[in-house]
């Protein structure tokens, strides 16, 4: 991948057992091993992660994504990067978690669950989810870049964090703790949806007049049938 090569001759030494500047950095697991990343637990390391996701919007929103390096998101996160890497093996990984947090940061903060009509609120919801992701451009192209990566590497056949988000939002909002097979089928084809409605609004192929309008009329297509129970 283009603008990776300082980081991998970088990440070579580490594995070696030395940085750099000659510093031991002890092993790590070989960057070409399919490997989880570490999921923090104590307060310290929650803190450290959440930095460095911080970190790397902070710097996606203003570098292209095949610049950034992730040596100079250690860096600013005051982490090494034997510890950049153990939470997050790649830069897809890294990326696709950025994506992740905002959407569940939007989901927390914006999806409220109001009286109203079901579909519209979806509709609705899902319009300022894609206004709020595209209000910084060059971030946005990198985490669906690397969302998209991440969705299709084979090796990864878990469902992505943020996509649960919004199928749980979506449902929670119809008020259905137990949805059928049709129910969830609708919903998933409506992320779907929405995903390549932000994909080509985010190429420049689709006005925002115009994404609005796909997404309101793919969620009355797909869940105009549904009624929220009570």
């Amino acid at each position: 991948m283009r603008g990776t090569s300082v980081d991998e001759g970088r990440a070579a030494l580490i594995l070696e057992g030395t940085d750099h500047g000659g510093r031991e950095s002890g092993p790590v697991p070989r960057l070409t091993e399919a490997r989880k990343p570490a999921s923090p637990s104590s307060q310290r390391q929650v803190a450290r992660w959440h930095r460095i996701l911080a970190v790397a919007a902070e710097l996606g929103a203003r570098t292209a994504y095949e610049q950034v390096q992730m040596q100079e998101i250690a860096d600013a996160a005051d982490v090494s990067l034997t510890t950049l890497y153990r939470y997050f093996p790649s830069k897809v990984q890294l990326f696709t978690a950025v994506y992740a947090a905002r959407v569940e940061r939007f989901v927390e903060e914006e999806w409220p669950q109001k009286n109203g009509d079901a579909v519209e609120i979806v509709g609705e919801r899902l319009v300022a989810l894609t206004g709020r992701l595209m209000a910084q451009p060059l971030l946005c192209r990198s985490m669906v870049q690397a969302a998209s990566a991440d969705y299709a590497d084979p090796s990864r056949p878990e469902t992505p964090v943020a996509e649960s988000c919004l199928y749980q939002a979506i449902l929670c909002t119809f008020g259905d703790d137990d949805p059928g097979e049709e129910r969830i089928t609708a919903v998933r084809m409506l992320v779907y949806s929405w995903w390549g409605v932000l994909f080509s609004h985010l190429s420049g192929r689709t006005s925002a007049a115009e994404a609005r309008y796909q997404v309101l009329s793919a969620a009355r297509l797909l869940l105009g049938r549904d009624t929220r129970h009570g």
